[in-house]
């Protein structure tokens, strides 16, 4: 069970111009890290010495991580200093350190690099996952999930919204350039020539929500940030009054008021010989 975190109120979802609002993230953890613990029970290395989590937030993965590698060395790596004083006070055992993750290079070579909802912010995903691979040590494992909405209404929607208002003029150059993960095949393409091990696969998660609030939560503490940052407040307020009436439309609710929020996931597995 991943340790309790004290966190604040769930006050203004703006918290600073561009740093993360943990609270709000913390929101959804128990359902975030069900995909974290999939991915975990799909790594065949074993008995690792060093296990990096790649953008390790505030610090549930981590905690599976050190949970399941009792006696390996894991360092959780982020680029928040929100979610890393988050993690250690979590896990005030374990190491972390604050770093760009599309810039980290380890000091020496891990057994497990662990990238769990992580690497989709980053662009050039096939020079990303080649370079991340090569650092592993031999028998050593990649195990990255994403993920995989683009094209679902929640995202689709955050980009029609972003495309129809006062704000067109900055955030549609953000909705045409955010990072786009690759198709299963192109994991494939870039791994297998390097002699890896691969298992990939694709889930859909589907979560009971409380309404379109929570679903627009959900995303105000991750995937609607690019476009709320450029706004002020009032701004803010005008961009999720209109995402959350079209969010109303694309999800309706069910005879209990719950909505069926569907989250698509990838997830790769890449060992080295």
């Amino acid at each position: 069970m991943t340790p309790p975190v004290d966190t604040p109120e769930l006050a203004s979802p703006f918290i600073g111009a561009s740093e993360w609002d943990v609270a709000l993230y913390l929101k959804f953890e128990k359902e975030r890290v069900r995909a974290a613990t999939d991915m975990l029970a799909r790594v065949p290395t074993k008995s690792p010495r060093r296990v990096v989590d790649l953008g390790c937030g505030p610090g549930a993965s981590t905690h599976l991580l050190a949970t399941r590698f009792p006696d390996a060395e894991v360092v959780g790596v982020d680029s928040s200093e929100r979610m890393l004083a988050t993690a250690k006070a979590r896990l005030p055992a374990l190491n972390f350190e604050m770093c760009d993750i599309g810039a980290w290079r380890p000091m020496a070579a891990p057994d497990i690099i662990f990238a769990n909802s992580s690497l989709q912010w980053l662009n050039d995903h096939h020079e990303v996952a080649p370079r991340l691979y090569s650092f592993l040590a031999e028998g050593g494992s990649l195990a990255v999930q994403m993920p995989d909405n683009r094209q679902e209404p929640s995202h689709a929607l955050m980009r029609m919204v972003a495309a129809d208002g006062p704000w067109v003029d900055r955030l549609l150059p953000i909705a045409k350039t955010r990072a786009v993960i690759g198709a299963y095949s192109d994991y494939y393409r870039w791994l297998k020539p390097l002699g890896a091990k691969l298992e990939i696969w694709q889930t859909t998660y589907v979560h009971a929500l409380n309404g379109v609030g929570e679903l627009v939560d959900w995303f105000r503490g991750s995937g609607l940030r690019p476009f709320l940052n450029p706004l002020d407040d009032d701004e803010r307020e005008q961009f999720i009054a209109r995402y959350m009436e079209e969010l109303a439309a694309a999800y309706p609710s069910e005879p209990d008021g719950r909505v069926l929020f569907l989250y698509p996931r990838l997830f790769i597995v890449a060992t080295k010989p």
